[in-house]
């Protein structure tokens, strides 16, 4: 029995100087893979390797990996990168990547951009949107359907008849409305803006300053000839600037000759009448 818990005793002290030389090993191992060299870290960090890059961050910096190659780098940044959320704990303040359809998010649960093909809703990446709603393609959002608005009439106009509102008795008269909000691709369409109806009133003579435009026209028409009229010179009087002086002075001998020859007839018929 002696024998026995002497034995028992020198196989526990075997088993623990084995798990001390184990964990002394694992000890120099991280050691040499990750040797704390806080002092000589730069970008942020408190602590680094040369292999992994930082280990931890200096206080109020995010903790991030990057992928470069094969291996992961820690990185310390003053906020996350795009696709990444901030999230602060009492020993550290880490980056965590959005969800795969996200672009940029606000935690693991509400997206804040989409990735192309997908569009935002409530903080979710959908392929579709909801029933009442509508795809904004240049924001990628789901949007609520808008539809046309249209302002009240504008009172009927006066009854008019081409353009003036004298010399009839049957005309039309027209009143307007404007588009306050126009709609959206999947809203209802705007109504007319503009509405014409017959009207009847009584015949009254137009005063002068009341012809309408077709008067107004005649008048301009009529102004227009009179003046084209004193615009163009007197034929005779060009025909005349443009004779020579021989051919005036032969002209006047033709009237001469002529006025000779009706004063002959004129004495010759006064003597016939004497016999």
């Amino acid at each position: 029995m002696h024998l026995r818990l002497i034995s028992w005793f020198f196989i526990i002290l075997n088993f623990m100087e084995y798990i001390g030389s184990q964990n002394a090993s694992r000890g120099r191992r991280q050691r040499r893979m990750h040797p704390n060299v806080s002092q000589g870290c730069q970008g942020g960090c408190a602590t680094c390797s040369d292999y992994n890059g930082c280990l931890s961050c200096k206080p109020r910096l995010f903790f991030v990996l990057e992928r470069i190659g094969m291996k992961q780098i820690g990185v310390c940044l003053s906020s996350c990168p795009s696709g990444y959320y901030g999230t602060r704990y009492p020993d550290i303040n880490k980056c965590t990547k959005c969800k795969a359809d996200c672009d940029t998010c606000f935690n693991k649960n509400f997206c804040t951009k989409c990735k192309s093909g997908f569009y935002l809703h409530l903080g979710k990446c959908l392929d579709n949107c909801p029933e009442g709603l509508e795809a904004n393609n240049h924001t990628m959002e789901c949007i609520s359907i808008v539809h046309c608005e249209a302002s009240e009439w504008s009172p009927w106009s006066p009854c008019t008849k081409k353009g003036k509102t004298c010399g009839f008795k049957r005309g039309t008269e027209t009143r307007v409305r404007e588009i306050i909000q126009h709609p959206s691709a999947k809203g209802n369409l705007c109504p007319p803006t503009n509405e014409t109806r017959k009207c009847t009133v009584q015949r009254k003579k137009c005063q002068k300053g009341e012809r309408g435009k077709k008067g107004r026209e005649r008048k301009r028409k009529k102004l227009n000839k009179e003046e084209s009229k004193e615009a163009i010179p007197d034929n005779k009087g060009l025909e005349s600037s443009r004779e020579t002086p021989e051919q005036r002075e032969n002209k006047d001998k033709q009237q001469q000759k002529k006025r000779k020859a009706q004063d002959k007839q004129q004495k010759s018929v006064s003597v016939s009448t004497v016999h």
